[in-house]
């Protein structure tokens, strides 16, 4: 196995693209409630994993009440009590996509929503502003009472426009991980997102405080993400009065092993010692670079992650910024759910919530 190399990866993959495309028949219905899901072994054949992934699915699915285990008798999609109720509330939630980052924040979304009673119906964007307006309309005419929406607005041309056009739809909208950040008070966006910029800070001075001060900043270019990151590392190093960092960005696409060779190149030629990577793929590919250059990690170089999606399955475990996905669907989904109950008596509510630093063994410090 090749250093840095992520051996879990692989079967990761497979089995989030297995929860999200199970999700995605019990919303649809493709899997009603009360109806039989297949076997874990014709499941298995069916999808090409393995039945040891099938089996972990089926049970996360058990954990969030969408599926229930019937002795001698098999996996049923789960009864939704109330379903008929013509008072219950139907909430269609879009998101960009099912397999990377969003899992957790349906998560919390799912929990929430099942707790009150309310029936969720999912759409996916695929991040294509064609497929985002096609998807809100379905939802729309599904006739969901509320919406929670991921929108492609780091695209978009006119941000601000856009969401005005989203707030102007005939039912309240809560964005999630959205917001409009360049117009400040400005945003009339209601909207739960991660707190990107107070991550980034609290990476760079956890690595401060472990005595480095020569950073770097390894990241994609082409993710919303980014800008919020750079703008908190930025900060972080002008309020440690810290040396100029060194700042390695390309889209992901370009992140391959060559790429991650020039940075660790450039990283080296600047002298750094500590490094911010966005995200955990990047950062695999950096601890990898590494390693091919000499370089030990932590010694020689200190790794944060950007993520925390399987930054823990790194041959060396990387530290990482985890953002609390599954909090921010949950708590979106109670604003949307008091927006719909008291109208416009329930305050705008615009939240940002910090993630946590999980510190491992690439940084060279211990939790």
């Amino acid at each position: 196995m090749a250093h840095g190399e992520i051996p879990a990866s692989g079967r990761e993959l497979k089995f989030r693209a297995l929860m999200a495309q199970l999700r995605r028949g019990m919303l649809d219905g493709t899997w009603p409630p009360g109806s039989k899901l297949p076997t874990e072994r014709a499941l298995a054949a069916e999808t090409g994993v393995s039945v040891t992934t099938v089996r972990r699915a089926y049970e996360d699915l058990v954990g969030l009440g969408l599926v229930e285990r019937r002795q001698g008798a098999g996996t049923f999609a789960a009864q939704r009590v109330g379903e008929e109720r013509p008072d219950r509330r139907v909430v269609g939630v879009l998101v960009p996509d099912t397999a990377f980052y969003y899992p957790r924040v349906l998560q919390g979304i799912e929990k929430e929503l099942a707790a009150a009673g309310a029936r969720l119906v999912l759409a996916c964007s695929h991040y294509d502003p064609a497929e985002e307006d096609a998807a809100v309309e379905r939802l729309l005419t599904a006739g969901v009472h509320g919406l929670l929406l991921v929108p492609t607005l780091h695209t978009a041309t006119d941000p601000g426009r856009r969401a005005e056009e989203l707030l102007a739809l005939p039912v309240p909208a809560v964005l999630v991980e959205r917001r409009l950040a360049a117009h400040g008070p400005g945003d009339p966006t209601e909207h739960v997102c991660t707190d990107h910029e107070g991550g980034a800070y609290d990476a760079v001075r956890h690595l401060r405080a472990l005595g480095h001060r020569r950073f770097g900043l390894v990241v994609r270019s082409d993710a919303p993400t980014t800008a919020p990151i750079e703008s908190g590392f930025a900060r972080a190093v002008a309020d440690l009065g810290l040396p100029e960092p060194c700042l390695q960005s390309d889209v992901m696409e370009r992140w391959k092993a060559e790429r991650a060779d020039r940075a660790v190149a450039a990283l080296r030629a600047a002298r750094v010692t500590a490094a911010l990577c966005f995200g955990d793929r990047e950062a695999a590919l950096v601890l990898a670079a590494a390693r091919r250059a000499g370089l030990r990690v932590p010694d020689d170089l200190a790794l944060v992650s950007y993520d925390n999606e399987f930054a823990d399955v790194a041959e060396t475990p990387l530290t990482a910024v985890s953002p609390p996905k599954f909090q921010v669907g949950r708590l979106a989904a109670q604003i949307l759910l008091r927006r719909l109950a008291e109208g416009d008596a329930s305050p705008l509510h615009q939240v940002q919530l910090r993630p946590r630093l999980v510190v491992r063994a690439s940084c060279g410090a211990t939790c």
